[in-house]
């Protein structure tokens, strides 16, 4: 008899705990900045949002904030062979473009020697420099930038 009314209980919670779940959760959909989908649906990709071309350097809002690219990179070729961004922002040519010059730190390793060329680990620019697009934010932000940067 204990048996039979243990079982009767389980059962009754389970199914108050799925009618409850099914009430309380989007069944299949998922809500994110770029809308309600559910899984089954393909949606097709937003437009490319327009890069700003050739600008002057953008602010940084933090300290070691990597700057963000003020020009189109679209098409340029940073693989093991080449690196398109060398190309002006090397301090070989950086003069004769008038590109920033990158960074000392560029040249360092992982334990702090400091190499002839660029340290490897620094190659591939887009691991941490971005193109700037003409878009507004997908979210409400509140950050402000640190004083010392002087960014007003």
């Amino acid at each position: 008899m204990k048996l039979l009314t243990l079982a009767i209980a389980v059962v009754s919670t389970v199914i108050v705990l799925s009618v409850t779940a099914q009430e309380t959760v989007n069944p299949g959909g998922l809500a994110t900045i770029r809308g309600v989908a559910t899984i089954d649906e393909t949606r097709p990709a937003e437009k490319l949002k327009r890069v700003i071309k050739d600008k002057n350097p953008i602010a940084r809002n933090y300290v070691h904030q990597p700057p963000v690219v003020p020009h189109q990179i679209r098409g340029y070729r940073v693989d093991l062979n080449s690196n398109k961004c060398l190309s002006c922002h090397s301090w070989k040519y950086a003069a004769e473009t008038g590109a920033t010059k990158i960074s000392l730190t560029h040249f360092e390793t992982r334990d702090g020697k400091t190499l002839s060329d660029v340290s490897p680990r620094r190659y591939f620019c887009s691991q941490c420099h971005v193109t700037q697009a003409d878009a507004a934010p997908l979210v409400d932000n509140t950050f402000e930038p640190v004083e010392s940067l002087g960014n007003e």
